[in-house]
């Protein structure tokens, strides 16, 4: 097996560090920045026999080195700063993509594609243009990270184990996310049942404003840690087929009554990607909320 992971910051390297400790792929690093991704993977491969994983991990500045990957992510462009929230990197990180996504037809035209890159439902979108590939072959990483968080907040809520915290957050990765505590268990317990209202809305809104929490702290720089845990489980899922369902940004053709755009909605992981749409059964509020979602997102998308 192998993957590639475009952009060695933050998200980028600590992806290829998680990556390569789950000993299941070959990994190459790629950044246009020339000695950093060689560096980083040098330090990361330097690690395996202390850490025990037996994998090759290669930096590059050349898209020849990502030929036949399995996998691709997309990790490269620019962070957020405080004071600015995920479209102020539409121009940008716009261009990086298509940049980016040319040069993978051209090398890995085969892979499937993982975008992780900010505004993360309208780069999909943007990227899923420019490659014209089935949408079960590339998809974002956004829901399992919002999930992530809202867990997080959850167990210490209720000082519980994140482990038996099973979250779910469906819409656009932004402030116009959608989080679904009547699909969100406790050891199976449906979170109302054991979550006072308030706590809920609480919680509800620092997952949506979790991410510029981060950003708020960091200063120069956005979240990485939680974001490479979550593009490493889901690349695992798809190289092990394990038909794990997850929140994803996928492109929605009907689903939800949503047409030609990409939203954060349950998908089953396999080897073919993002292989089948879960569609779950909203009330009216939750679905006003989900559109409202992706207008928020067709709002982006316009301005490419």
């Amino acid at each position: 097996m192998k993957v590639s992971v475009i952009g060695a910051g933050n998200v980028g390297a600590t992806t290829v560090q998680r990556l390569a400790e789950l000993d299941i792929a070959d990994v190459v690093m790629l950044d246009i920045v020339e000695g950093l991704p060689q560096g980083k993977a040098l330090d990361i491969a330097q690690a395996a026999p202390i850490m025990g994983y037996d994998v090759d991990v290669t930096g590059s500045n050349d898209y020849a080195d990502i030929s036949d990957s399995d996998i691709v992510v997309i990790t490269a462009g620019i962070a957020r700063k405080p004071g600015m929230d995920r479209d102020d990197l539409l121009a940008t990180n716009i261009k990086i993509t298509q940049d980016v996504c040319a040069n993978i037809m051209q090398h890995s035209p085969e892979a499937i594609i993982m975008m992780v890159t900010n505004p993360l439902d309208v780069v999909t979108y943007a990227a899923i243009q420019c490659t014209d590939l089935e949408r079960g072959r590339i998809f974002g990483m956004s829901g399992l990270l919002d999930s992530g968080r809202f867990a997080s907040f959850i167990a210490k809520e209720i000082s519980c184990s994140v482990r038996d915290v099973n979250a779910m957050v469906l819409g656009g990765h932004g402030d116009s996310m959608v989080p679904l505590p009547e699909y969100t268990t406790v050891s199976g317990i449906p979170l109302p049942e054991i979550m006072e209202k308030d706590a809920m809305d609480r919680i509800v809104r620092r997952t949506i404003n979790a991410g510029a929490e981060i950003v708020g702290h960091l200063k120069t720089g956005s979240a990485f840690y939680a974001p490479s845990a979550a593009i490493a489980s889901m690349t695992e899922a798809i190289l092990k087929d394990t038909k794990r369902i997850v929140p994803a940004s996928v492109y929605l053709n009907g689903e939800y009554g949503l047409d030609d755009v990409c939203l954060g909605v349950p998908v089953k992981l396999g080897r073919n990607g993002a292989e089948e749409i879960i569609e779950l059964r909203l009330t009216e509020e939750q679905t006003r909320e989900l559109h409202k979602s992706a207008e928020t997102v067709r709002s982006g998308i316009s301005k490419i």
